[in-house]
This record gives structure tokens, sequence and C-alpha cells, in this order.
């Protein structure tokens, strides 16, 4: 009797594609959206994905500054950034931030959600956040991201 020989295909540099996908955050809600986005990034919506490989997708975020954070989250979230010097530490409301520079919202919420390692950093290049619904990317022709 022969023996079947099954192997383990992993990606690679040479073998991934990266595509470009669009999204438009009017009226999402802010974790659910930003869960996708980083399972877009990491490549887990491919077949061949592979942990230890950037198999993921570019991704276009438009219309940024329409998220939606449900609850009180708007008046109660507080982001903190700390400059490293005695009382460096900063506060500011999430209605504030969103006011100020909605594109960070997103941003800070995808990279909370990819792996915190040079991979993860690698990832998250490939995000991109606008206010409004212009962008430079037309080139690389983004299909439309369904959720």
């Amino acid at each position: 009797m022969s023996k079947l020989h099954f192997t383990t295909k992993h990606a690679n540099a040479a073998t991934v594609q990266h595509n470009w996908y669009i999204v438009d955050g009017a009226n999402q809600t802010v974790g659910r959206m930003c869960s996708k986005i980083a399972a877009v990034l990491r490549g887990k919506n491919k077949a061949y994905y592979t942990p230890h490989v950037d198999c993921g997708d570019y991704v276009i975020v438009i219309n940024c500054e329409k998220v939606i954070l449900t609850g009180n989250k708007m008046q109660d979230k507080v982001y903190d950034t700390f400059s490293g010097y005695p009382g460096g530490r900063k506060e500011e409301a999430a209605k504030d931030l969103q006011r100020r520079r909605p594109e960070v919202l997103v941003e800070r919420a995808v990279k909370g959600m990819l792996p915190k390692n040079r991979l993860g950093r690698k990832m998250y290049k490939k995000l991109f956040v606008y206010q409004g619904a212009n962008h430079p990317h037309s080139a690389q022709q983004p299909k439309e991201f369904k959720f």
C-alpha cells in the first residue's frame, strides 16, 4: 500500500497577491468595521492565509468623520497620549478627537487589533484613512469591500 503525502502549502512573498479595497465609513460602527478591516489587513479573508507571512490586502477608508460609536462612548471614551516626560499625559474624549482628527479613531482601533510585532507594523502601513469621499489611490482601482 502506498503512502499518501499531503503537504501544507505556505504562502510567501512571491505567491501572495495584494488587492486594494475601499470601505465607506459613513454610518458604520467603529469596532465592527475595524475588526473586519483588521482581518483583511492580516489576510484572513484568503484561503492561503499564513500567520507568519503578510498575506493581507490594502484598505482605503473614506468618510471616516461619519463613523458611529454606540452608547455613551462619544462622551465617555478617553484616548490617552504620553510624551514620556513627567506630567506629559494628555487625555481627549472621543467626540473632541473626532472633531479634531477623525482619522485617528479608525487608525487606533485597527492598530489595536493587529499583531504587536514587526509583521503587524508592516500590515498597519497598508491602511489609508481619509476624511470625505476623495482619496489619491484611484490608480490602484480599489474594489468596494462589502460587509
